[in-house]
């Protein structure tokens, strides 16, 4: 995520101030932050995690989620999911981005959400502006997700409205820096059904028996469908820029440049989704920024992490090695990467059959073969 050096990021309207400010996890002070706190410590340059949990799903099996039925009928494929992260500063001088992994959703939230489906949540937020937008969103996307109506009888129209929520209670959190931004991908996962939902320009890309399957779109300015939404709306693309001032089309935060909520603006905060039913073809999820795809190809990505996890079958590991091949490869952003596993075993060898060819010749031609043979003996 890049914003223009020396953009003006005055507030070009009123924004509400009221409510609470949710205690964020991470205990950096964001830059550029409007109340006066006192100077903490930098963040650490390398993070990582990395967590496992099995989904044992049974076949026609029902499970109560938020007092509805959800029913599972297919018994070929029970995703057992692993986890692992990395990220790096890069080459900048602070890291803005944050991101989440809960490979039990069930042991992570408890009874408070009243979920008994076997799940997991992923989330990489690619901050910029400083923190302040990144980190209030990783804390609360999820409790949005779960808390709206929709859920979870419409998976999609809740995780829409989550993204819409969190971006207005981040307007309305006084102590925060509101003219921060960040890029939101998430990946939820209920059973075999797997939810990405993006805003921006973080990319997430299946692993299917060594293809790359994209299950993102970028959300750059300068490509076609978002240039013409934005230009519809009022706003330009210069250079590759969202108004002259930043390089993705979508995002939460940013509010200096949205107009009033509800509106409609150059800048939308509005993800779009893919739904997704993994079968036994699927071996991994690899989640990243835009610090990874500006220097690699979905199909690099897929190749090197299964070359990994054939070799020692940890996704943190994993991780750890598509970061470092992106910065061999001069990546100049911050890099944060996940690989979720749906299999406790590695990726299999792929057999390449051999096809066997037949080949067939005609009586004229034969009888032709021949003849040129006798006159050589």
């Amino acid at each position: 995520m890049k914003m223009v050096s020396g953009a003006d990021l005055t507030p070009s309207l009123s924004i509400m101030n009221g409510g609470s400010t949710p205690d964020a996890e991470d205990p950096e002070a964001p830059e550029g932050s409007r109340s006066t706190r006192a100077v903490r410590p930098p963040r650490s340059v390398i993070r990582h995690c990395a967590s496992a949990a099995r989904l044992d799903i049974a076949a026609e099996s029902e499970f109560n989620v938020g007092g509805l039925g959800l029913t599972s009928s297919c018994s070929e494929f029970s995703p057992v999911l692993r986890s692992g992260s990395w990220t790096e500063i890069g080459l900048k001088q602070c890291m803005e981005d944050e991101h989440i992994c809960i490979d039990d959703l069930v042991d992570h939230i408890g009874e408070n959400a009243n979920i008994s489906l076997p799940g997991a949540f992923y989330g990489v937020f690619d901050g910029h502006g400083g923190t302040d937008a990144a980190i209030f969103v990783r804390s609360n996307i999820l409790k949005f997700i779960i808390e709206d109506g929709y859920f979870p009888s419409c998976m999609e129209e809740a995780i829409k409205s989550a993204f819409l929520r969190a971006d207005y209670a981040f307007a309305d959190a006084c102590a925060l820096d509101i003219t921060s931004g960040t890029t939101v991908l998430t990946a939820l996962i209920f059973g075999r059904t797997m939810y990405v939902a993006n805003a921006g320009d973080c990319r997430a890309v299946l692993g299917r028996r060594g293809r790359a399957v994209e299950l993102s779109r970028d959300h750059k300015p300068n490509c076609s469908i978002e240039k013409l939404r934005i230009e519809n709306l009022g706003g330009v693309v210069y250079d590759g820029y969202l108004n002259g001032q930043i390089s993705v089309a979508r995002a939460l935060g940013d509010w200096h440049m949205k107009g009033p909520k509800g509106c409609a603006c150059p800048l939308s905060a509005e993800p779009e989704l893919k739904e997704t039913e993994l079968t036994e073809e699927d071996e991994f999820l690899i989640m990243g920024c835009d610090g990874l795809w500006d220097v690699m190809s979905s199909q690099c990505a897929v190749t090197t992490a299964r070359k990994e996890l054939m070799a020692h079958n940890d996704p943190e590991r994993c991780s750890q090695e598509l970061v470092r091949e992106a910065l061999k490869r001069n990546s100049c952003d911050n890099l944060t990467v996940i690989v979720v596993c749906f299999s406790p075993d590695p990726p299999p060898q792929i057999s390449i059959q051999k096809t066997t060819v037949r080949r067939t010749i005609s009586v004229e031609g034969l009888n032709f073969l021949k003849g040129v043979l006798d006159n050589n003996v």
